[in-house]
């Protein structure tokens, strides 16, 4: 049998009148299965037609503007013109790292336990060791990389001997990358300068966390207190 005799029928489709009405309601199908999706359009009230035309013409919102901005022009100034005024930083402010001295022996708190380092999320902390004399690890190098540094903080609460600290200084700007390496010893000029005496007290009274008493129970917190001996 050759090719041309074999019969090809196309698939029958529901054949659509061309006269089909629209129907009211997305949800009612038109002939042949479709469905048709009306566009519902309304139309603005002529009361705000006039009122958008008399405000174009007017300009009034462009005078509401004006009017607004010479009501502050008769009020105090709010802005600070730095660096002639400048402004305070409150306590517990995160700023420059510092570490802390011992107040009688003046050497460095920290002990080189590497616990700020583990915890800083950005590595900007990097801490060299040694042992000394009577076995006990001496802290040769302590850097902090301020660049890298997010100020978050986390060097201070993971510190259980408070040997770091974040100072309420802000203002060390400066055209050389070396100058935001922080060794040792300009640690140690830190807390000299910006928290000694009261300022170092008041930061780890109130803003040093987490404490002992942080943890204490609360009045109907559920506490295990271990297996009863007989």
């Amino acid at each position: 049998m050759a090719v041309d005799d074999i019969e090809t029928k196309e698939p029958e489709t529901a054949a659509v009148p061309k006269t089909a009405a629209v129907p009211k309601t997305a949800a009612e199908p038109m002939p042949g299965g479709k469905r048709a999706y009306l566009k519902v359009m309304s139309k603005a009230a002529p009361d705000s037609m006039i009122k958008g035309f008399l405000k174009r013409i007017f300009f009034v919102e462009i005078l509401q503007g004006m009017a607004l901005t010479m009501s502050y022009m008769f009020k105090k100034p709010v802005t600070k013109q730095y660096p002639k005024e400048k402004r305070v930083s409150l306590p517990g402010f995160r700023g420059m790292h510092a570490l802390v001295r011992k107040p009688l022996t003046r050497r460095a708190r920290c002990v080189g336990c590497g616990l700020c380092a583990a915890m800083c999320p950005s590595k900007c902390i990097t801490i060299y060791t040694s042992e000394g004399k009577t076995h006990e690890k001496v802290v040769d190098r302590y850097e902090v990389e301020t660049l890298r540094c997010l100020f978050c903080g986390l060097c201070v609460e993971a510190c259980p001997f408070q040997a770091i600290v974040l100072t309420g200084h802000f203002e060390y700007a400066s055209a050389s990358k070396e100058s935001f390496l922080l060794t040792k010893d300009k640690l140690m000029d830190n807390w000299d300068k910006y928290m000694t005496h009261e300022k170092g007290k008041h930061y780890f009274k109130n803003f040093w966390a987490p404490r002992n008493d942080h943890f204490s129970p609360q009045g109907e917190q559920a506490v295990f207190k271990g297996k009863r001996t007989s």
